[in-house]
């Protein structure tokens, strides 16, 4: 066989350990706000720090030999606006909700609106899938997508997010039955 140049025996990219959905205790690394042509969003970089799947995105990272590789341990907060709007009034909920499970989840800590206070906190994470779609291709994997305290992840009191399939997709017709069925000989 002809000796190629640029070969390498190297482990496959693909085939990455996927974060099942659920809820999972997870630690801050860190945290900054960006800011883009829809607001401000909070970006929490985190790992998974107790369990099974303890240090999975840290185990991800070093085991990617890309050049583009970057972190998957990622929670995404869109910030308000304070704009008074219907989704302001969500947004507000959503960001309350983490400031209490950040704080219900470190003992001391209290949110002084600095976001750079996060890093080395605990928070309690909860994992939904998520339908992707990616050059005429989709599947599914998950996301960080709720925040609940420490204690009731680890004693499993949160409530599973339902599963987000991609929006303006078709829906597959209900199946329909063809063949009659003679009910007076059914039992009920």
């Amino acid at each position: 066989m002809k000796k190629y140049s640029d070969v390498k025996a190297e482990r496959p990219s693909g085939g990455r350990e996927t974060l099942p959905a659920g809820g999972y205790v997870c630690q801050i690394l860190s945290a900054r706000v960006e800011e883009g042509e829809w607001g401000s969003t909070l970006v929490i970089a985190h790992d998974v720090c107790e369990g099974e799947f303890k240090d999975i995105f840290k185990r991800d990272y070093d085991g990617n030999t890309r050049e583009d590789k970057k972190w998957r341990g990622t929670f995404r907060l869109r910030l308000p606006k304070d704009d008074g709007s219907e989704y302001d009034v969500f947004k507000k909920k959503s960001l309350g909700n983490f400031i209490w499970a950040v704080e219900e989840s470190n003992p001391g800590y209290s949110w002084a609106w600095d976001e750079k206070t996060l890093k080395g906190k605990k928070i309690g994470l909860i994992y939904r899938n998520k339908e992707w779609a990616y050059n005429d291709r989709t599947g599914w994997t998950t996301e960080a997508a709720g925040t609940e305290s420490v204690d009731n992840i680890r004693e499993g009191k949160f409530r599973q997010l339902k599963d987000k399939p991609l929006a303006n997709k078709p829906v597959a017709d209900a199946p329909v039955f063809t063949e009659d069925v003679d009910d007076g000989e059914l039992p009920f």
